[in-house]
């Protein structure tokens, strides 16, 4: 036993100047590791500021699926939440759920609750009302989010309620 310990601190004095290196490789493939086995995927979120004029930007580690349908209906379902930052206001009213969400050849096809068509409480308490809340201003965030994130969506398509929310233009 001891000279088998005594074979190791010898290794370790002859070889010394590689340990820093051993160390890193151990720690980048520890981060590979758990990259690999958590599965997520860092995305970005557009709020509006307090002040409901100037956007701010968030970013989350959304968990990741092999499939897109799934990845996008995260992302959107993230959106309806909110921001978690202070000082951020959402872009839809905290009732408003995601009814269904389809992606089909390039295509996304997005149904939002009847309290999408409300802007947000927050928005409303707001000296300039007009600033934020306004729904087409809301939608066209949500969408060019999802063209930041997912660049593989070609068109997308929003429905409040089963009516077409503003059509032809998110294109």
């Amino acid at each position: 036993m001891n000279s088998r310990l005594l074979n190791c601190l010898h290794f370790l004095r002859t070889h010394k100047k590689w340990l820093p290196l051993a160390f890193l490789a151990l720690v980048l493939l520890t981060a590979l590791a758990e990259f690999a086995l958590l599965g997520l995927a860092r995305r970005t979120f557009v709020f509006y500021a307090d002040d409901g004029k100037t956007a701010t930007v968030e970013e989350r580690m959304i968990k990741r699926s092999s499939s897109r349908e799934v990845n996008i209906t995260r992302y959107v379902e993230e959106t309806l939440l909110g921001p978690v930052s202070p000082g951020s206001l959402p872009l839809f009213p905290q009732e408003t759920r995601l009814l269904s969400l389809l992606y089909r050849n390039g295509v996304l096809y997005a149904d939002f609750s009847k309290d999408a068509a409300l802007p947000p409480i927050e928005s409303a308490l707001l000296p300039d009302a007009s600033a934020a809340g306004d729904v087409f201003s809301n939608l066209q965030i949500l969408h060019s989010g999802i063209k930041r994130n997912f660049p593989y969506v070609k068109e997308q398509r929003f429905f409040i309620a089963g009516k077409a929310a503003y059509p032809g233009e998110f294109r």
